[in-house]
């Protein structure tokens, strides 16, 4: 990772921090979205170069994979279109708030991903380059007071991040709706301040 890009993940962890007033639900109960002729085919996340930033906790390469997995499994899964499409996800940096974070920041934590979408019946990539995308936690209790850190263990911090990592992932997708034969619609923006995309 470089220096602009470590010094850009501390910079939203703090702003987060101080940002959030409370945590919120993390949308587990929405309605599934139409996704048209979309079906998940292989779901392939890779870890092994991820990068944590500053004042973060360590987190096994193994466990991000398998969070993030289970999570896009669980968000994309069960869509039954006669058309697959792959998803690639790298992991590129994180962060798990530790305990002891000063109280005047309590920040939550973050993590980069990379995505890179594949349709099977050609075998291309759908974009030029991957869609980065940064997940910031939500919780269902509130971490103002006393931080992430603190309240969430690291697990549980993966997994909120995991989550929204596929929600984003799901967002992402549907900013595209011709590639799933879905007529042209404006995607509802995500309103939520504790979850932002990058356009890079």
């Amino acid at each position: 990772m470089t220096f602009v890009s470590t010094m850009r993940i501390a910079v939203l962890t703090f702003v987060l921090g101080l940002l959030s007033a409370c945590g919120t639900p993390t949308g587990e109960e929405e309605p599934a979205l139409p996704m048209g002729d979309f079906r998940l085919g292989h779901n392939i996340v890779i870890a092994d170069d991820a990068q944590a930033g500053p004042l973060s906790r360590k987190a096994d390469p193994d466990d991000w994979e398998a969070a993030l997995k289970e999570a896009i499994n669980k968000r994309l899964g069960d869509y039954d279109g006669d058309h697959y499409f792959h998803i690639g996800t790298h992991v590129d940096a994180y962060v798990l708030a530790v305990p002891g974070v000063p109280m005047v920041a309590t920040p939550k934590s973050v993590l980069i991903i990379s995505v890179n979408v594949f349709d099977d019946r050609t075998g291309k990539r759908l974009t030029d380059k991957p869609k980065q995308l940064t997940v910031f936690e939500r919780s269902e209790k509130s971490t103002f007071i006393i931080g992430s850190g603190i309240r969430n263990s690291k697990a549980v911090q993966m997994r909120n991040l995991s989550r929204n990592a596929a929600r984003l992932i799901q967002k992402y997708l549907l900013e595209n709706p011709e590639w799933f034969g879905l007529p042209p619609r404006e995607v509802r923006e995500v309103d939520d301040p504790a979850t932002a995309a990058s356009n890079n």
